[in-house]
């Protein structure tokens, strides 16, 4: 892959990741709650999520995967009810979810806590199929056909590296928003906001057509 292809894939890369998606919702979201570290610790989950997608797509099963209307529709509805469960869960929550940045960091619950939000941060990545569709259709467009693998490796790791810095600004203004909105009428107004986005989101998500093959 050429200097030039490269850099014109970084920039175009960084505003898929910054893009305000539901999984930067979460982020925002658990910035907010947990605090930064809490935040990017559990994003892990997401990492983890989006990396299996490259691997799919790089050995061409994502193309099969978006082509079957019937397995595009059960991973669409499932992220989309998932997204829903989780808007309805933030807008019910009350502001002692929220204000637990030093209390949880320093407890017992903390592993269980952060294992899961990690797996909220997977099958949120896991359940939306546009992801499967930016890597077979975004990252082709930038692979150098005469070294495939080692390109499309190449890109999937620049992918993951500015997913995290993506991260890390959700997470950090998240933190900020939290510190900002003091008292327990703020945290609820916030968390009425995030989960309406997820709700919204999950709506928009039900609406999505599978590509035209």
């Amino acid at each position: 892959m050429s200097l030039q292809t490269f850099s014109l894939f970084v920039p175009a890369c960084f505003a898929i990741n910054m893009a305000f998606g539901p999984n930067n919702v979460l982020s925002l979201s658990n910035g907010a709650r947990d605090g930064v570290r809490m935040s990017v610790l559990a994003s892990l989950g997401r990492l983890v999520a989006f990396a299996i997608m490259i691997a799919i797509a790089g050995l061409g099963l994502g193309a099969l995967l978006l082509a079957s209307q019937t397995l595009f529709t059960v991973i669409k509805f499932a992220g989309a009810a998932y997204l829903v469960w989780i808007g309805v869960k933030l807008i019910r929550s009350g502001p002692a979810l929220v204000a637990s940045n030093s209390a949880d960091a320093k407890s017992d619950g903390a592993p269980r806590k952060l294992g899961r939000l990690a797996k909220q941060e997977f099958w949120v990545a896991a359940g939306n199929p546009k992801a499967i569709l930016v890597f077979t259709a975004f990252f082709p467009q930038f692979v150098d056909r005469s070294a495939y693998a080692m390109s499309f490796a190449v890109l999937g790791a620049t992918f993951l590296l500015l997913e995290l810095v993506a991260i890390a600004i959700y997470a950090a203004l998240g933190a900020r928003l939290g510190s900002v909105t003091n008292g327990a009428r703020g945290f609820k107004w916030f968390n009425r906001v995030s989960g309406t986005l997820m709700i919204g989101f999950g709506v928009m998500l039900a609406f999505v057509r599978r590509p035209a093959s």
